[in-house]
């Protein structure tokens, strides 16, 4: 597995954060060849070392041509798709767009559909934002950090007129995370960066610690001033002393809800994206047999799970808090069994595997196919693994 963290001490853009990737070792000729694939006219991309405050590193910077379209959501989607590229970056690049409009949506009081981008559905930041996704995917990076964001102050100028730094959807999706106010007047971090670090970010806070494989920086537009206005990211194999991020955990009591509509809203938050949901029996006010229905969730989709949980129970109100996670560092190995091939997840701790487990819906279907009892598929598939050796 590999890990990247986002040192955003002077601040982010889209643009440095492609930079940054881009100094850490990204190859910018097979970048350039993934955006070209857009099929945007005219627009092109440039990299070039820099200087900030003495620190060397990237700038990436794009041309956008004679480009000045403003874009829907299903425009840039379509885009995306169209351009065929590699699965996670793709995915990825389709999350950011899809949290973005989540976040204007909100900010503008209108559907997700009828979001007109500006400055977002422009050449360049679709090029920043597609061109981190592919440059993620290039260096494999699995699990994404950052960094407390630093948000600046002040106003800025834009499509829509002067707005407050932070801009309004920068702080919309920001919500929730760890952010603070330096270091710098004007804007330091856009709604770009917000968008793709809100979006594929595990947690924001300290670094996880890692083996340090490579170190890169991404250079602002902005010379001069307190800080040198660079992104660094950092990049590594987590250590196996485990892992620990910030998530939330969701609950709502619920006294007049049947078994059937608790079963149906833990499938929903679970489609939704929930690490894990789950219910609880209890007893209520005036002693009535009742459920605590709880959801875990990172900490960009609460909003998501109380929709969920207003929408589908009866409930007239959630409870949520931030929770601290401690992780095993876990991989995936294909064992071979008498069933078939069968993937098992490995946790360790310290250096060592502390647990073993068949995919259950793996061993379900071979043990389907085989007429066998899935019991069965799963001790063969963790004999399997410990007669190979624990690797």
């Amino acid at each position: 597995m590999t890990v990247a963290y986002f040192d955003c001490f002077a601040g982010a853009g889209g643009d440095m954060v492609v930079g940054a990737l881009l100094d850490a070792g990204a190859d910018f000729a097979s970048l350039r060849r993934e955006l070209a694939k857009l099929g945007i006219p005219g627009c092109d991309v440039q990299a070039e070392s820099v200087y900030r405050g003495g620190i060397a590193g990237t700038r990436f910077s794009v041309d956008r041509g004679d480009d000045t379209s403003h874009r829907h959501l299903s425009d840039i989607l379509e885009l995306i798709e169209s351009a065929e590229l590699a699965p996670r970056a793709g995915r990825r690049a389709a999350d950011i767009f899809k949290n973005i409009a989540r976040a204007e949506a909100h900010v503008h009081g209108c559907d997700v559909e009828k979001i007109h981008f500006h400055e977002v559905g422009a050449a360049d930041s679709i090029m920043d934002i597609v061109g981190a996704c592919v440059a993620l995917d290039m260096l494999e990076i699995d699990e994404i950090y950052c960094s407390p964001v630093p948000l600046g102050s002040g106003t800025v100028e834009c499509d829509h007129g002067i707005m407050p730094v932070p801009a309004p959807a920068t702080v919309e999706l920001l919500r929730e995370r760890a952010t603070f106010a330096g270091p710098a007047a004007g804007e330091v971090t856009t709604p770009t960066a917000a968008a793709i670090f809100t979006t594929l970010a595990e947690s924001f806070g300290e670094m996880p610690a890692m083996e340090l494989r490579a170190v890169g920086y991404g250079a602002g537009t902005r010379e001069g001033g307190p800080i040198p206005n660079l992104l660094r990211v950092l990049i590594g194999s987590p250590q196996d002393c485990g892992q620990v991020d910030t998530v939330f955990e969701v609950s709502a009591n619920l006294d007049d809800c049947t078994g059937e509509i608790v079963g149906r809203t833990i499938e929903l938050l679970l489609e939704a994206g929930c690490l894990d949901a789950w219910v609880s029996p209890v007893y209520a006010k005036k002693m009535r047999p009742a459920w605590v229905l709880s959801a875990l969730c990172a900490p960009g989709d609460v909003e998501t799970v109380e929709t969920i949980l207003f929408r589908e129970t009866t409930t007239f109100g959630v409870r949520k808090h931030p929770a601290s996670r401690s992780k095993l560092i876990r991989r995936f190995e294909t064992v071979e069994t008498p069933y078939g091939p069968i993937r098992v997840k490995i946790g360790c701790h310290d250096g060592a595997t502390v647990t073993v487990a068949p995919e259950f819906d793996e061993c379900s279907a071979a043990a389907q196919t085989h007429n066998a009892p899935v019991k069965d598929v799963l001790r063969a598939a963790k004999d399997a693994f410990r007669q190979g050796g624990e690797r």
